[in-house]
């Protein structure tokens, strides 16, 4: 019995090169799958042109696409900037983090400045990492020098001022760290 012999399934398939139509699917594609800002929009779009080629003129749609779903209300920067400034203070991180990760969205600094957290935002976040990474009055272990260092130090990697990452790591105990979250600052 003859049979087809088959594709080798190891080649890589060339993908065709994009077109107007394409390069609108992709980007609607990318819109409903995530959350997104203009800017990080812009380049997963420049980087899918780069593998796979553009037939007609080149990227001066790109910036023509992503301000026709901008004006269609499909990406705000605003309420993109809002949702993950929260997040990472949820998970932790300190104000300093939170700016960087903006910054590397293309969140433009007014609108970094306007979503920034405030000081009580920002004792609750350096006390959820406390909690979370077990730090301060939630070592299940007493803290000597050395260890209470290296928890400051990742404090202050996360993003942290010094001032609210020796806050909470100076609380003798899980209550005092949670009175000290909602002391009113003076």
């Amino acid at each position: 019995m003859f049979t087809k012999p088959r594709p080798n399934s190891r080649e890589k398939r060339v993908p065709k090169p994009l077109n107007p139509v394409r390069l609108n699917d992709l980007a609607l594609h990318y819109v409903a799958q995530f959350a997104t800002s203009g800017a990080k929009l812009e380049d997963y779009l420049r980087r899918k042109l780069r593998e796979r080629g553009w037939e007609g003129e080149g990227e001066a749609r790109l910036r023509e696409l992503v301000e026709r779903f901008v004006e269609a209300g499909y990406i705000d920067d605003e309420a993109y900037a809002r949702a993950k400034s929260g997040s990472l203070l949820r998970r932790g991180y300190g104000s300093r983090r939170v700016d960087q990760a903006l910054n590397a969205a293309g969140i433009a600094e007014e609108v970094r400045d306007e979503v920034r957290a405030g000081h009580n935002e920002q004792r609750a976040a350096a006390f959820a990492m406390a909690k979370k990474r077990r730090f301060g009055p939630f070592s299940a272990s007493p803290l000597d020098r050395p260890l209470r260092e290296k928890q400051l130090a990742a404090m202050l990697r996360a993003g942290h001022p010094l001032n609210l990452a020796r806050g909470v790591l100076g609380a003798a105990t899980i209550e005092a760290a949670e009175a000290w979250v909602h002391e009113e600052m003076e």
